[in-house]
């Protein structure tokens, strides 16, 4: 912070002998639009989960408040309109309100086709549009556009983070089990891709159909108990179990009841995350602590992505001494930008598809395991590239 004030001290047309007066007449007014939908999502399996409906918003609060710690110090003031409507409504109209009132910088909290609705306004092309919720793959290749920015890992990110890990451990036969609704298939593909890309072998494949109709009560720990060894025969001679279940419909179950005594991993079990309640390296604690001092509960992955958008917004403008989005895009485009998310290193985007470049935590149910990327997997520019889609491989056509 120190150092950011020296900064802004030092620079060019900032006079010493400014009076008062004029000083707090050029306080920088920073407004962050927070886009978002209240959307109807699967309950945890477990009652040790519990349901929150603001993850994502306490995040990009807690990050606005850290904001304005630095910009009352160098005569920035930074507030959040926040715009969460319900699932049925047309986000555009929200969208258009919020652009037309000189909000240009957008943490979005929305699902694929709606960030899409969002990004194609024509009011929205010189916007600033921060993906916090989505992992979805086509967002960063075929459907990639020049406005929108992706603070999350997507799911090839994240099944290539797992997969060095279980290849590091020599655990190199998968037998991969997966649910059928489209955010498991996407999951399940980018663990294909994963063990083709690292030289693991998927040995077996099973698609898990059931849905009960009460998740807290429909299932008993009988039946998950003769369920879940018959659906994980018959896979061949498997290290691992990798399990995609993006939706909350049996991932949980599969822990020490498959049919050979395997580590399960994936969605459950180990799982591949950019925050984990667990995760405490690199001053992690304090944020930890932090947040739940603020907002009464824990940081979520959700709440961590905002809060790092709402951090990128900051960085950027400070740094910039400027709200333009044009001059604070070329800035996160370049290679001076990066923001610090407790993860030992400063993290910036890539140029191709605008994905924020960071480790990704590797964690069990109440500890951490290990950080990706892993020893031994190299890139002659950012190690973080080998997780997920590397230049050569992307499919973004809107570059740059």
């Amino acid at each position: 912070m120190l150092a950011v004030l020296m900064t802004f001290l030092a620079s060019p047309g900032r006079s010493e002998d400014a009076p008062a007066g004029d000083a707090a007449q050029a306080v920088l007014d920073v407004k962050i639009g927070y886009l978002g939908k209240s959307y109807e999502e699967a309950e945890p399996l477990s009652l040790v989960d519990k349901i929150y409906n603001d993850k994502g918003i306490q995040g990009a609060r807690v990050g606005l408040m850290e904001d304005n710690m630095t910009g009352r110090l160098i005569g920035q003031k930074y507030s959040l309109i926040e715009d969460i409507i319900p699932e049925s409504e047309d986000i555009r109209p929200k969208a258009l309100e919020l652009l037309k009132s000189g909000v240009s910088l957008i943490v979005a909290d929305l699902e694929p086709a709606d960030l899409l609705a969002v990004a194609d306004l024509p009011e929205a092309r010189t916007a600033i549009i921060f993906n916090i919720r989505s992992s979805d793959v086509r967002l960063r290749n075929e459907e990639c556009r020049k406005n929108v920015f992706h603070i999350p890992p997507d799911w090839a990110m994240r099944a290539d983070a797992l997969g060095q890990f279980l290849v590091w451990k020599r655990w190199q036969k998968w037998a991969l089990i997966s649910g059928e609704r489209p955010k498991d298939k996407d999951y399940a593909d980018a663990v294909r891709r994963a063990a083709k890309r690292f030289g693991a072998k998927i040995v077996g494949e099973k698609t898990y159909a059931y849905v009960a109709g009460s998740r807290r009560t429909d299932t008993g720990h009988q039946q998950i108990q003769s369920q879940m060894p018959v659906l994980t025969q018959n896979l061949g001679n498997y290290d691992v179990i990798v399990v995609a279940d993006v939706e909350e419909s049996f991932g949980d179950y599969l822990l020490f009841n498959t049919f050979e005594p395997r580590p399960v991993a994936g969605t459950h079990g180990l799982v591949a995350v950019s925050w984990h309640r667990s995760y405490e390296e690199s001053a992690a604690t304090q944020m930890q602590n932090r947040f739940e001092r603020k907002v009464g509960r824990v940081m979520t992955e959700r709440d961590y992505s905002a809060w790092l958008a709402v951090r990128a917004f900051g960085e950027a403008v400070t740094r910039t001494n400027s709200a333009d989005p044009k001059t604070l895009r070329d800035y996160l485009m370049s290679d001076k930008f990066e923001v610090a998310g407790f993860k030992s290193q400063g993290m910036n985007f890539r140029r191709w598809d605008r994905q924020l470049r960071q480790p990704i935590l590797l964690a069990g149910p109440r500890a951490l395991v290990s950080i990706s990327p892993q020893d031994g997997f190299l890139h002659p520019k950012y190690l973080t590239d080998t997780l997920g889609y590397d230049e050569p491989e992307s499919k973004c056509v809107q570059r740059n």
